[in-house]
């Protein structure tokens, strides 16, 4: 099926690595330029790379997200760049692991305040498009408890809150807006990868509560994500999609 994303315009936050790698990977194979930016120029240009490599365009930069101007300058640049955006996602996030002041600062300024002001810069070109469409990133730990109070599970049931009020906001104009809630992903180059080497038993503990029996891959969330922005998705908006291998036991209505 072709979900039809030749020739479409996407540009990924945070996607120098692991699940946001995946993802660029996807959308140009099916055809699309991809600007991205991380923290890393090296990863950034490595992931430039395979996204070239597949025979589309791709850009990239070094960014700090944290700052209130480059980083939405980034983003409008890139839009300029690659003559349009048809799909924005965000995978900039942090996660301190302890519920004091300061993690709760952390994340608003490291995970939520990049993902609005992200929003913000691109919207005049999302706007501009015929099948625009954003990504938001939250989790399975902002559907029930996971590890205790902490600023990170709060903040990314916020990002749920805040994508359904932007769907609604932006429907008029056809430009959707969804989230998607993971569970646990492993890649090579990802969070996981060091919690298994250094965090065995914490990690074993996790995977026997996945009905699968295994954790996700990189790949396929990717695809998932890929859909889910494309064009052959083009009634959905408003959702969090939940793909985690039914480790989140609560029931969705």
């Amino acid at each position: 099926m072709d979900i039809g994303l030749k020739g479409r315009k996407a540009i990924l936050a945070g996607a120098n690595a692991s699940i946001g790698r995946a993802v660029a990977k996807i959308l140009a194979a099916e055809g699309c330029d991809v600007a991205l930016c991380g923290r890393t120029q090296d990863k950034v240009d490595s992931v430039v790379a395979e996204v070239q490599a597949l025979g589309v365009r791709g850009i990239g930069a070094s960014v700090d997200v944290t700052d209130a101007e480059a980083f939405p300058g980034w983003v409008a640049s890139a839009a300029e760049q690659l003559g349009g955006c048809d799909i924005f996602i965000s995978f900039v996030s942090v996660n301190p692991g302890v519920d004091t002041p300061e993690a709760w600062t952390t994340v608003l300024n490291g995970d939520i305040l990049p993902l609005v002001r992200g929003i913000h810069a691109a919207l005049p070109a999302l706007e501009q498009s015929d099948a625009g469409s954003i990504v938001t990133i939250s989790s399975t730990g902002a559907l029930e408890e996971f590890m205790g109070p902490q600023p990170y599970n709060a903040m990314k049931a916020a990002v749920i809150n805040y994508s359904a009020a932007l769907a609604q906001k932006h429907a008029p104009q056809g430009l959707r807006v969804n989230c998607v809630s993971p569970g646990p992903v492993y890649t090579d180059d990802g969070p996981w990868a060091y919690i298994k080497e250094h965090m065995a038993d914490f990690h074993d503990g996790i995977l026997k509560q996945i009905p699968f029996g295994r954790m996700g891959t990189g790949e396929e969330l990717a695809k998932a994500i890929a859909f889910i922005a494309s064009p052959a998705c083009r009634y959905m908006t408003g959702a969090n999609v939940l793909i985690d291998g039914g480790i989140t036991k609560g029931v969705q209505y």
